[in-house]
């Protein structure tokens, strides 16, 4: 009678581990079948928004300011139009602006407002964006606010000591771009300096003036407000912190257009010329601009 029990306790357990098996294995099916579905709707969901109609290759060139708003730019247009090459450049605004009336390029990008002599030439301003300019110092600068005027004076020179703003007994070296640049058109037409500027150093990129700041004691630059990182130190300027949300309400005074120029209206561009200006005036083209840290125009 024993054996017997032991027979059918042995046939129930295995019973239940078979149920159980084919369960486990049922469950594991549901859940491939759910993520093969899953996968098949998201591929689909890609195929519907790329275009593969909209072929050729654009190219730009300007601004280095503008360099992370074009790259993430082009990589999202081809991304939608898979057989579209977009190819940047940068080699300064007044540069690319010269490039795009020369017919070199589609487009030239520019860190500032075209000169009434580029549009006399043939160049028509597309603003794309607004950007801010940072005022940055080292991290060990004890100063963090100052005002217009002082701004001027520690770029024309007549501030020439931090201890004069209350900061520590060591000279300001000033570090601006090379002339040409957007950003330096733009910080100097703002502040009325033009041609005024002491620099100590003048620098032809975005980059090359943060780390120059970062790396001098006593340094002053200037930089596009959306590459600011903790290796410097933005200013307060008239107490107002550099934010997108403080140019959007009017507060903060150095903000400046991120232009994309063409050479006649972008109407009269070719096909693909006209979509990308489509792409960045959209929504999701927009949405593009604001992720790094610039302002989308309506």
């Amino acid at each position: 009678m024993k054996k017997i029990l032991k027979g059918i306790s042995f046939f129930a357990v295995m019973i239940m581990l078979v149920g159980s098996l084919v369960a486990c294995s049922g469950s594991t099916e549901d859940k491939k079948d759910k993520a093969d579905k899953a996968d098949k709707a998201d591929k689909a969901d890609k195929e519907e928004s790329v275009d593969t109609s909209l072929k050729g290759t654009l190219t730009m060139a300007g601004s280095t300011s503008m360099e992370k708003l074009a790259n993430i730019a082009a990589e999202a247009f081809m991304i939608k139009y898979p057989n579209v090459i977009v190819s940047p450049e940068f080699v300064g605004s007044s540069a690319g602006v010269e490039q795009v009336i020369a017919g070199a390029v589609n487009i030239g990008n520019a860190s500032r407002a075209l000169k009434d002599s580029e549009i006399e030439s043939g160049a028509v301003e597309n603003v794309v964006a607004i950007d801010g300019i940072g005022v940055i110092t080292d991290n060990s600068n004890t100063v963090n606010n100052i005002s217009k005027e002082e701004l001027i004076g520690l770029f024309t020179g007549t501030i020439s000591n931090w201890s004069q703003l209350g900061g520590p007994n060591q000279p300001v070296v000033v570090v601006g771009r090379e002339s040409g640049s957007g950003t330096r058109g733009a910080f100097e037409e703002i502040l009325g300096v033009e041609d005024q500027c002491v620099y100590s150093n003048e620098i032809n990129s975005t980059g090359g003036v943060m780390a120059k700041v970062a790396s001098t004691p006593g340094a002053i630059g200037y930089v596009s407000l959306d590459i600011l990182n903790d290796t410097v130190r933005a200013f307060k300027l008239e107490g107002v912190e550099p934010t997108s949300d403080n140019i959007k309400a009017g507060d903060y005074f150095l903000s400046r257009p991120f232009v994309m120029a063409t050479k006649g209206e972008i109407s009269e561009q070719n096909e693909l010329v006209q979509e990308f200006f489509n792409y960045l005036y959209s929504a999701e083209g927009k949405d593009l601009i604001e992720s790094v840290g610039l302002i989308a125009v309506d």
